[in-house]
């Protein structure tokens, strides 16, 4: 089910949606992973979010990039699309791996700068990777784009 891909799609929360809906957060959270869901609920998130209750059944979500709303989107949230089509989508566990790595070499490198020009452009290089990692992530947090992982509340 789609479901999820079309609440992200139009910058929504799970709150916000069972709030829009008329539903409990956890149905909204059940349905995203997967569960079955009744067709009074399907009707509610239909309605709310502009489609057609088939479209909710569908099991994959190709967007329409002629649509305004896919051309709000930001370049890096039209990426985590694509991603997640492909099924290459990263888990926020990998991303605060690969920040706390670049920060772990990044910073050695700058001090070792003191003694070599190449080492200093190096530990920059990686420290500034390492910031754009750092903002990517809050902003995959603010707009809950990280694959739900098994046994957690949001799968």
């Amino acid at each position: 089910m789609i479901l999820k891909q079309l609440r992200l799609s139009r910058h929504l929360s799970q709150e916000q949606l069972a709030q829009m809906s008329g539903l409990n957060v956890r149905t909204i959270q059940r349905i995203e992973s997967g569960h079955n869901a009744s067709i009074e609920s399907l009707k509610c998130l239909a309605s709310v979010l502009e489609v057609d209750v088939s479209t909710l059944n569908q099991e994959s979500f190709v967007a329409d990039k002629s649509l305004s709303s896919w051309k709000t989107l930001p370049f890096w949230l039209k990426t985590w699309f694509a991603l997640g089509t492909l099924k290459l989508q990263p888990s926020r566990e990998l991303i605060v791996r690969i920040e706390v790595w670049l920060h772990v070499c990044g910073y050695p490198l700058c001090i070792f700068g003191f003694v070599s020009e190449p080492a200093l452009a190096g530990g920059i290089l990686l420290l500034a990777h390492a910031y754009v990692i750092t903002l990517l992530k809050w902003q995959g947090d603010k707009y809950a784009v990280w694959p739900a992982l098994p046994g957690s509340a949001e799968a």
